[in-house]
C-alpha cells in the first residue's frame, strides 16, 4: 500500500467538520494555519518513525497509518501548545508518540473485538493474522515509549501512565462489571480509560512541552478525558450507522462481537416489553454469531436498536459529557485557543447531527 494522505486541514475538514465548526472567524483561520502546519511537522516524524529496519515490520506498521486516521490528538495537542510556546520540536514529537500508542491500541482491538474492517480496509488480522497485528501493536507502543524516552522522566511517566489506563480500560471492559457495579458508570469508567486517557494525554503534552504555564495542565487533562467520554459515545451511535462510509467499519461492529455500547446498555435499563424483547433478540444474534452464525442476523435488530430513544439518549449524554469538558477549561485565558476547543468539544459531541 502506497502513502498519499491528505492535506492536514482537509482531513480534519472531512472527519469532524472542524474547519467551519471549530476554527471559525478570522482569529481562529489564522489559528488553524497554524496548527495545519504543525500537523505536517508530525506527519514528517510519524514517517520516520513508522519505518521499521525489518521487511516484514515496515510495511504492517505503516499499514493503518496509511490507511488515513482523523488525527485528532495531534491536532488538540498542537493546539494547546499555543497557549505557550507553540510547535516546538518537543511539542511535535510528543504529538507524533501519542498518535502511535493510539495506533498501536487499534491493532490489539481489531484482534480482541473480532473487527474485519478498519479505516476502511481490511483490518490487520485479516491480513496476517493475530499474532502479527498483536505485535505489530506492540512495536507501536515501543517506539512511542522510544520517543518520550528523549523528554525526561516527565514524558516517560505521562506515556507510562496513560499505557495503563488504555490496558485497564481494556481489560475491564473484555472482563465486563461485577454484579454490584452499575453497567452504566462502569462503561463510562471504561470510556474514560480506553478513549478519554489517551485525548487527555494529548491535551496536556501540548502544555507541557511547549512551555505553557503550569496551572493549564490539569484543566486540559480534564478537558481531553471529558471530550474524549464524548467522542466515544457519539462513536456508539455512529457505529450504528447504516452507512460503513461514516464509519470505516461494518455497521454495528462492536455489539456484534459481543462488546456492549452505551445504547444497548440504556436499551438493558428499560423495563418496557418493546425494548425488554429488542434487547432479546440482540443478545440471541450475539450468541448465535460466537456459535458460527453469519453476522448480518443482527442487521434488522441494529436498525432497531437505531432508531430506539436509547439511542438518542446516548447522544444527550454525549452533550452532557460535552458540557462538562467546557466547564473545565474555564481557568484558560479568553482567546482563540480557548474557543477553538470549546467548539471541539461542541463538534466531537454532535457529528451525528
Amino acid at each position: 500500500m502506497t502513502s498519499s494522505p491528505a492535506a492536514p486541514g482537509s482531513r480534519l475538514a472531512s472527519n469532524l467538520g472542524l474547519t467551519e465548526r471549530v476554527f471559525a472567524g478570522p482569529k481562529s483561520r489564522r489559528l488553524l494555519r497554524t496548527v495545519e502546519s504543525g500537523l505536517d511537522d508530525v506527519e514528517k516524524a510519524l514517517a520516520v518513525e513508522l519505518k521499521m529496519g525489518d521487511a516484514l515490520a515496515d510495511v504492517t506498521a505503516r499499514y493503518l497509518y496509511e490507511a488515513g486516521g482523523k488525527r485528532v490528538r495531534p491536532m488538540l495537542t498542537l493546539l494547546t501548545a499555543q497557549l505557550g510556546e507553540g510547535a516546538t520540536e518537543a511539542v511535535v514529537e510528543a504529538a507524533a508518540a501519542l498518535e502511535l500508542t493510539h495506533l498501536g491500541s487499534l491493532y490489539h482491538d481489531d484482534v480482541m473485538d473480532g473487527a474485519a474492517v478498519r479505516r476502511g480496509v481490511p483490518s490487520a488480522q485479516t491480513v496476517w493474522g493475530n499474532n502479527v497485528a498483536i505485535l505489530t501493536g506492540d512495536l507501536l507502543f515501543s517506539r512511542a515509549s522510544q520517543i518520550m524516552a528523549r523528554y525526561g522522566e516527565r514524558a516517560i511517566r505521562l506515556q507510562a501512565d496513560t499505557f495503563e489506563r488504555l490496558v485497564l480500560g481494556q481489560l475491564h471492559e473484555t472482563v465486563g462489571p461485577a454484579e454490584t457495579d452499575d453497567p452504566v458508570a462502569f462503561y463510562l469508567q471504561v470510556l474514560a480509560d480506553k478513549t478519554g486517557s489517551l485525548i487527555a494525554a494529548s491535551a496536556q503534552a501540548g502544555v507541557i512541552f511547549s512551555g505553557a504555564p503550569e496551572d493549564y495542565a490539569e484543566p486540559v487533562r480534564v478537558f481531553g478525558e471529558k471530550a474524549g467520554v464524548a467522542f466515544q459515545l457519539l462513536d456508539d451511535v455512529i457505529d450504528l450507522s447504516a452507512d460503513p462510509n461514516e464509519t470505516g467499519k461494518v455497521p454495528g461492529t462492536d455489539l456484534r462481537a459481543g462488546v456492549p455500547t452505551m445504547p444497548y446498555l440504556l436499551l438493558g435499563a428499560r423495563t418496557d416489553d418493546a425494548s425488554r424483547a429488542l434487547h432479546a433478540r440482540i443478545d440471541e444474534g450475539v450468541a448465535r454469531i460466537a456459535e458460527g452464525a453469519d453476522p448480518g442476523i443482527l442487521d434488522d435488530a441494529l436498525a432497531a436498536l437505531r432508531d430506539h430513544d436509547a439511542t438518542a439518549q446516548t447522544v444527550t449524554l454525549a452533550n452532557q459529557w460535552s458540557h462538562d469538558a467546557i466547564d473545565a477549561i474555564e481557568p484558560l485565558p479568553d482567546g482563540a485557543v480557548k474557543d477553538a476547543l470549546t467548539r471541539f468539544a461542541r463538534a466531537v459531541a454532535d457529528r451525528s447531527s
